[in-house]
Formats: structure tokens, sequence, C-alpha cells
């Protein structure tokens, strides 16, 4: 376990998982228990959308990748997906930016009255990462190997394993995690999930 919180702040949460195990249900279920949440992907989404990653990518990766001036996200995913040395590269230039919005928004949570029941950060990459240590605790979204390939079928993704690739298997992200939650369910038991663990986090 990373650490229990500073007192008088919000535990801060690193909560990861495979695809298709229920990260994005987990987060919004801990959203609606009164935790203030955020996604790196949705920060990806942000810094991709900026002038300033744009130019980069372009100079790195060519303009096939911003084609119409906005960065073609699955175009770029193509390019780095087969070079070692660009995929680096990418997570290089994303990651620190990642980092200090993460730290910024962590920082205005302070200000809060009263403060959130926690402060849960969604990180695909968590472990793949090493930013583990950013946080007090970490939290694993699991799901049996039939029931994450149906719903990624349902969302229209590709074959699980090629998707995956690049991910820690569950039974890794699983041992390296504090708190393990298992989502086969519905929505209303991962809510119940996510409620027990919200009660059994260091304060």
């Amino acid at each position: 376990m990373a650490g229990s919180p500073a007192r008088g702040r919000p535990p801060f949460i690193g909560l990861t998982g495979g695809i298709a195990a229920g990260k994005s249900e987990a987060l919004a279920a801990l959203e609606r228990l009164g935790a203030a949440t955020l996604s790196t992907d949705a920060v990806v989404h942000e810094l991709l959308a900026t002038d300033e990653l744009r130019d980069m990518l372009v100079d790195r990766l060519g303009r096939d990748v911003a084609p119409d001036g906005r960065v073609d996200r699955g175009a770029v995913a193509a390019a780095v997906f087969e070079r070692a040395e660009d995929r680096t590269w990418l997570e290089g230039a994303l990651w620190p930016r990642v980092g200090e919005r993460i730290a910024a928004w962590r920082e205005s949570l302070e200000r809060r009255d009263p403060p959130p029941a926690a402060a849960v950060v969604e990180v695909p990459l968590l472990f793949e990462s090493g930013i583990e240590g950013l946080f007090d605790h970490t939290v694993a979204v699991v799901a049996a190997e039939e029931v994450r390939s149906r719903r990624a079928g349902e969302r229209g993704h590709a074959a699980l394993e090629s998707r995956t690739s690049r991910q820690l298997d569950q039974r890794e992200k699983s041992r390296r995690a504090d708190f393990v939650v298992r989502n086969d369910g519905d929505l209303a038991e991962l809510e119940l999930e996510m409620s027990r663990l919200l009660a059994n986090i260091d304060r």
C-alpha cells in the first residue's frame, strides 16, 4: 500500500483495470457516492486538442495524424503501434502534461468545503506507466474474460487480445493493487462494491 493520506486531505486513489472490465463505470459510481473523479483518457483528449500537441505530433509523425488541423487519435495510434521509439516519444510528451493536470486538479480539491469522500483518478496504464507511487491507494477493477469479451464486442471493439497487448494481465494488476473489485454483474452491484471500497479506505 502506498500510504495513508495526509490529515485533512481526501484519500488519493488510482483506479485501473483491463479493457471492458468496467473502469469508467466504477469511476462514475464513485462520483455518485461523493468522490471527486478524473479520467486521464479525458485529459489526454484535451491535450491532443491543443495546438502545441498537434504541432508536435505533426512534426514527429507527419500530417496524416492531423489531416484537417485536428488530431486524429486513430491515426496516431496506428502510427505508433508498431514503432516502439515513437510510442515512447508520445508517452514522454503526454505523461508529464497529464501529471501536471492531475496535480493541479488535486490541489483544487483542497479548497472544497466539504471535501470529497475521495479523489479518484482513472489511469488505464497505471502500473505500466509506473506512477502508482503517486497515490495513497490503488484499485484494480477486474471481470471474467468472457464478460470482458462480451462487453468489448457490444461496444464494437476489435479483438480483446490485440487491444490489451501493452497492458499487464488482470492477475498482475490484481497482485499489484491495494484493492481489487470484481465487476461481473450489473451497475447496481458495482456501485455497492464501490461503496464498500470507500468505507474501507483509510482516511
